[in-house]
C-alpha cells in the first residue's frame, strides 16, 4: 500500500518573528442576531427597474422608505415573498432577500393572478 503524503493546512497566516497576533473582534450572540435581524434597505433587480421604466411609475423617496418599513415588518413575522399595493403600483417583493423582483401599475395588476406569495401588503 502506498503513503499518501498529508500536510497540515494552516488557518492563520504564519508570524513573523517580533509580529504579535491580532486580536479577532467577537461579537455576543446577541449582537450576531441583532445584525442578522436589523432591517435592510431593499434592492430592486434589473428586471424591476425595467419595468418601472417600461411603465412610468415613479416611486419618491419617501414612498420606497415606507414600502422598505412594511417589507422589513413582514419579514419579521416569517413573511417570504409579498405582493406590495400601492396607489399606482402593485411589486413583487422578497422579503427573504429584501429584493423588489417585479412592478406593474395598478390597473394592469387587476386582471392579474399572483402565486407563490405569502403575504400581502396595502399601501394607501
Amino acid at each position: 500500500m502506498e503513503k499518501l503524503d498529508i500536510q497540515r493546512l494552516q488557518s492563520q497566516p504564519q508570524l513573523r518573528p517580533g509580529q504579535r497576533r491580532q486580536p479577532v473582534p467577537k461579537q455576543s450572540f446577541v449582537e450576531q442576531l441583532n445584525t442578522a435581524l436589523a432591517p435592510q434597505t431593499l434592492k430592486v433587480s434589473k428586471h424591476a427597474v425595467q419595468r418601472l421604466t417600461e411603465r412610468n411609475i415613479t416611486i419618491s423617496e419617501a414612498e420606497w422608505a415606507h414600502v422598505t418599513d412594511k417589507v422589513n415588518e413582514a419579514k419579521a413575522k416569517g413573511i417570504r415573498d409579498s405582493l406590495v399595493l400601492m396607489d399606482q403600483a402593485a411589486l413583487i417583493v422578497s422579503a427573504k432577500n429584501s429584493t423588489v423582483i417585479t412592478a406593474m401599475d395598478r390597473t394592469e395588476a387587476r386582471d392579474q393572478l399572483f402565486t407563490n406569495i405569502d403575504g400581502t401588503i396595502v399601501l394607501s
